[in-house]
């Protein structure tokens, strides 16, 4: 990766100057498919409890890549040898990983689109930059598909310790305000090595890996989990979903033409794999296609889809409880008919307004490739087991919390 006439240094407010040291990574930049990332927000609604949180996929995209290149250069600094083809090819993994994130993407994924995820949408993304850019990202496809014979590398991009965790959680801590997100990036990085191809930490950098995981428990629970987070974001997986069944039964809805072409089929993994037209009207979409229509919906004849909309439009977002265990069907049913009578709804029709739901936070998840710690005599443990002051109790497992929403009108 020599210099290159294009060299670009962006000022990132979290790292101070970051540079796209290549040429190759600079076209990746500029294309469409990245420069869309401007237009999606990283934390999608969180601005409406946080309103700093206003920073994009494209931030945290640069970011993680600059990270990847301190990670990079400190296994080198360590004896393992990383070619610049492979150094180049974790960078471009890492800059592309979120590419496949539409609007709202948690949102989306769980009402326009069925049977498949950003993760399966990215890959189809890789694959077809792959082809337009005459097969120059095969060592970045392989190795954000694991399919490359030094893991070590997916792992920095792809992992319970890698670069994408460290930036989102520094970067939405900085921008949302909630000092209990600051991590020590640059020490973890320092302290990363290479054991029989896995990615490990030294010993000494146990504490700054603890650090990580309390802050990103607190993360979920005080800012991607927060309670009105979450009823902003369900508000809109049903207005999406009003939209999208009132599409497949005829009603004529106003929005862009990609959007109601997506709202009017079904996006399934299927249509990833035949490349259908569906996928170039997804790389069109963003979060201003999403707030425009809801604007426009707002005024829509279904007086359903316009309550909603305005709701959210409007920040009058559902009151909101919060219990470690589910709710009482009597009590949730009891608002349920308070609805159906205050707004003239059936059953069905009362479930947009007043909805209960799970929520999950995995802090650690101890089935999945664990974090090594690695001692001065060349040992290897699980950080469960290496960790004496927390142990397993405190950051392994799922915990799960049951939320409840209803028009606050109903608890007058």
């Amino acid at each position: 990766m020599s210099s290159f006439k294009k060299r670009k240094i962006l000022n990132d407010p979290v790292y101070g100057f970051v540079s796209i040291p290549s040429e190759f990574l600079f076209e990746l930049v500029e294309h469409p498919y990245f420069q869309r990332l401007r237009r999606i927000q990283q934390l999608g609604l969180t601005h409406l409890v946080y309103p700093g949180a206003l920073h994009t996929r494209f931030q945290h995209a640069i970011g993680a890549m600059h990270l990847m290149q301190q990670a990079v250069d400190v296994l080198r600094l360590k004896g393992h040898e990383i070619t610049e083809e492979e150094k180049e090819g974790a960078l471009a993994a890492i800059l592309l990983h979120d590419i496949g994130h539409g609007p709202f993407s948690h949102a989306l994924e769980h009402t326009l689109i069925t049977d498949t995820d950003h993760e399966e949408i990215s890959r189809w993304f890789i694959r077809a930059l792959n082809e337009e850019l005459d097969q120059k990202l095969t060592l970045a496809r392989n190795i954000f598909e694991n399919n490359y014979p030094k893991k070590f590398l997916h792992q920095l991009v792809a992992s319970q310790l890698d670069v994408d965790r460290l930036d989102y959680l520094k970067r939405d801590s900085f921008f949302s305000g909630v000092s209990e997100g600051v991590i020590s990036s640059d020490r973890i990085i320092k302290m990363m090595d290479i054991h029989n191809d896995e990615l490990v930490v030294e010993a000494k950098g146990i504490y700054s890996v603890e650090k990580f995981l309390v802050a990103r428990r607190l993360m979920y629970w005080q800012v991607y989990m927060h309670k009105t987070v979450l009823a902003a974001e369900y508000l809109l997986m049903k207005i999406l979903r009003r939209a999208k069944d009132l599409a497949m039964s005829g009603h004529k809805l106003k929005a862009s033409p990609w959007f109601k072409r997506i709202a009017e089929n079904q996006f399934i993994k299927e249509g990833l794999n035949s490349h259908s037209s569906l996928i170039d009207d997804f790389a069109k979409m963003d979060d201003y296609d999403i707030l425009s229509s809801i604007k426009i919906w707002c005024d829509d004849s279904d007086p359903i889809l316009a309550r909603l909309s305005k709701n959210l439009i409007n920040r009058k977002l559902p009151k909101t409880e919060m219990m470690n265990q589910p709710f009482d069907r009597n009590y949730v049913y009891d608002l349920k008919k308070q609805a159906m009578k205050h707004y003239n709804l059936n059953e069905e029709e009362a479930g947009y307004f007043v909805f209960t739901h799970k929520t999950h936070n995995y802090t650690y998840d101890s089935l999945r490739e664990k974090i090594k710690i690695k001692y001065k005599d060349n040992s290897v443990v699980d950080l469960m087991e290496a960790s004496g002051q927390f142990g397993e109790n405190m950051f392994s497992g799922i915990e799960s919390k049951y939320f409840l929403c209803y028009p606050k009108k109903l608890s007058d």
